[in-house]
């Protein structure tokens, strides 16, 4: 904190700011039901305090000096901030809400969709969505729910498990119409592949460990199409481009739907997943319990 911090009154910035708005020491003393010469005594001290000039006193009035003028631009924008700020901190507390963190593919394919539920249960929460595709800290976003890709050791922990890690290839209708069946995992290491890339340290399951879990120990004889971003990843194997790595709790509607095919016999199980993480667990509110409770029963 400074000099100025610790020893100028907030009061005296008020009177200030009163006195630089209507250039004159009467008018800001009605506005404060105050008097002319106490306000003229917070100027002379806070001038006194500050080591400068604030008001040119005139003939009939005072005018701002070139300090006074900078101060008042300041002091105005801080008093505007602080009465956004409580405006906001009302609203808040008039409206419950919950701020959510997850990622970019678990908001798109399977929180998005059933939003719509959660908001006809409980239409008077406002839901604020934060996402990433990287390695998210929950701790260091103001949030108060986290849903996020986990590993066993936080499973294992207090964290509920929404759904298992479960993948199995997947890909069009017409791409198995143009390139046939794939029935084993030879014929799919034959296949183009699209992979996720998992550059900011994510754990989930890429080709490589996949093909390992399934013990075989080829090379793929495909080059790979790679994508940072898994909504762009499913939109190319839509499109028929190739064979993707489908989260069986993100992609579920798209296979019952039939816009995509999973091969079911060659799905691989692994002991991460995602988990509905309290971000706040030290803060009870009513509407982080009510979508938590969605979110559980949803699953």
């Amino acid at each position: 904190m400074s000099w100025i911090g610790r020893t100028t009154s907030l009061n005296s910035l008020k009177v200030f700011e009163a006195a630089a708005r209507h250039l004159s020491f009467t008018a800001a003393a009605r506005e404060l039901r105050s008097t002319q010469s106490a306000v003229s005594q917070q100027i002379r001290g806070l001038e006194e305090q500050l080591g400068l000039v604030l008001f040119d006193r005139i003939y009939r009035g005072v005018r701002l000096t070139d300090a006074g003028q900078t101060l008042f631009a300041s002091v105005q924008d801080g008093f505007t901030t602080i009465d956004r700020t409580i405006d906001r901190l009302r609203q808040r507390d008039r409206h419950p809400h919950v701020n959510i963190l997850t990622d970019f593919s678990f908001a798109a394919f399977w929180l998005m969709p059933r939003l719509p539920l959660f908001r006809q249960r409980h239409p008077d929460i406002d839901v604020q969505i934060v996402t990433n595709q990287g390695i998210l800290d929950w701790q260091t976003h103001d949030v108060d729910v986290a849903v996020l890709f986990c590993d066993e050791g936080t499973l294992a922990g207090d964290v509920p498990l929404l759904f298992r890690e479960e993948v199995l290839p997947l890909c069009s209708p017409g791409f198995l119409q143009q390139h046939g069946a794939i029935t084993d995992v030879q014929s799919l290491s034959q296949a183009p592949l699209l992979t996720l890339t998992a550059e900011q340290g994510q754990r989930w399951l890429d080709w490589p460990r996949y093909f390992g879990l399934l013990g075989y120990t080829g090379v793929p004889q495909n080059a790979e199409l790679t994508f940072n971003n898994y909504t762009l990843l499913i939109q190319a194997a839509i499109a028929g481009q190739g064979v993707a790595i489908g989260w069986r709790g993100l992609v579920e509607d798209m296979l019952e739907n039939g816009i995509l095919v999973g091969l079911p016999e060659l799905s691989v199980q692994t002991a991460r997943g995602y988990g509905l993480i309290d971000a706040r667990p030290g803060m009870g509110a009513a509407a982080k319990r009510a979508f938590m409770e969605w979110m559980l029963e949803s699953v």
